[in-house]
């Protein structure tokens, strides 16, 4: 049988070989609109932005946007790598290298493709300890960096690129269980009510060192400074704008992206805006239905690399969210403006191990996964026979409704073995 032909400039046959992540191979293109060759990425780089919504990109995952997928995966992987949580430490909660290494002392493969301009900090509005009434201290959460003129003529443009690492501290874990709606209200010039985000999420990008006079400004604050800085020094170029996170990190992402666009940030008089691109790597919900219509209007565009398995991508939310807000798909709730919903376009994986329940939401397991051989939904293999098994018994078995309920029941017996695992975490830092 011959292989599918490709669906766009950047698609090429899927390969045969098994796997346990959801892709499919199915999709075939006429002739007719099949192109001669692949380009390059400077080519075709708008499009790995999400310029066109990645359409005929996912499915079959194409080459070039497994490559930069990856790409910006392992420069998010350093956010992690480069954190220190040793307490004896003089750099305890900062980053142990210096902004010249990190990406070199991170195992970034080619290191000198971008240059470190700037480290993130982010302060919990949370006080673990009242009674002390210890002032919260600011956390290393990712950097700024930038392409050098190296990498310009490959990648097509100028690249900034940031990074948010996912929750690792106490009081990250406690900012995440904020989970009400609260107006986002970035641009003092127009506050849209309407528009509305995850209250501990928002705090975490918008709060500071206020109670030192020499404390730290927010994440905000330091992020809308080097990007305006780096847009400022490279005024003229092409240029994109692409933020990556892993999940807490990922809503970060999300709202650093919704604040450049709504405050403007990346028009330029008489050229075209510069592209705001989010890889989310396991992400939660971030916001409502307002702030994802809003996203959209602005022209953010969202890539979300999701596994199925992983818990945290159906929070907050877990029940009321963006399938529960219409009647047969034609009358609004009266609660659909309160119900979280996901933002952009999803690129689905399917892995889970027993032996290790941690695996289905760490990092460097969803980059190995985005680059396993690929193959098509339908097929059943060594590592996902179980799953496909159960699926198939199931749909024999139980009506439509039912499995639904077996799907919720199995999501959220992941999550209760992941929030074993974080109280395990914070009682042994004894924060209670």
């Amino acid at each position: 049988m011959s292989p599918p032909i490709p669906t766009s400039p950047l698609a090429l046959p899927s390969s045969s070989s098994s796997s346990s992540s959801s892709f499919s191979s199915s999709q075939v293109v006429p002739p007719s609109r099949a192109p001669a060759a692949t380009l390059p990425l400077s080519r075709v780089w708008r499009e790995i932005q999400g310029s066109n919504n990645w359409e005929n990109l996912i499915d079959p995952l194409s080459p070039i946007l497994q490559q930069e997928i990856t790409r910006y995966g392992n420069l998010l992987s350093a956010s992690y790598k480069g954190f220190d949580l040793n307490p004896n430490s003089k750099r305890y909660l900062n980053c142990k290298y210096g902004k010249k290494n990190l990406l070199k002392e991170s195992g970034i493969h080619d290191p000198d493709g971008y240059q470190v301009t700037k480290y993130i900090y982010a302060t919990p509005d949370i006080n673990l300890n009242p009674i002390k009434n210890e002032p919260n201290r600011a956390r290393w959460i990712g950097y700024v960096a930038v392409s050098s003129d190296e990498s310009v003529k490959r990648l097509g443009r100028r690249d900034i690129v940031v990074t948010f690492r996912g929750t690792v501290t106490n009081h990250e874990w406690l900012a995440n269980l904020k989970s009400s709606l609260t107006p986002a209200r970035l641009d003092p010039h127009n506050p849209r009510p309407d528009v509305k985000v995850e209250s501990g999420f928002l705090g975490l990008y918008t709060s500071g060192e206020s109670e030192s006079k020499f404390g730290l400004e927010s994440c905000r604050e330091q992020l809308l400074s080097e990007i305006s800085r780096l847009m400022n020094k490279h005024k003229g170029e092409e240029m994109s704008i692409t933020l990556a996170g892993h999940s807490m990190g990922s809503s970060l992402a999300h709202l650093l992206a919704y604040d450049i666009a709504e405050l403007g940030m990346n028009q330029r008089s008489g050229e075209k805006a510069v592209p705001v691109t989010v890889f989310s790597f396991a992400g939660p919900r971030v916001g409502n239905l307002g702030f994802k219509k809003r996203c959209e209007e602005l022209g953010v565009k969202v890539l979300r690399i999701t596994n199925v398995n992983d818990p945290i991508t159906k929070l907050p939310g877990f029940l009321f969210n963006e399938n529960f807000r219409s009647l047969g798909g034609v009358y609004e709730l009266p609660w659909s403006c309160s119900c979280y919903t996901h933002v952009g376009v999803e690129l689905t994986l399917d892995f889970f191990d027993v032996q290790n329940i941690s695996c289905v939401h760490d990092l460097e397991t969803y980059i190995n996964l985005v680059n396993r051989p690929r193959c098509s939904k339908s097929a059943v293999n060594e590592d996902n026979f179980g799953g496909e098994f159960l699926n198939r018994t199931s749909e024999m078995m139980f009506g439509k409704g039912r499995r639904r309920a077996l799907h919720l029941t199995n999501a959220a017996t992941n999550a209760a073995y992941l929030l074993c695992s974080i109280s395990n975490h914070m009682l042994y830092y004894n924060i209670f």
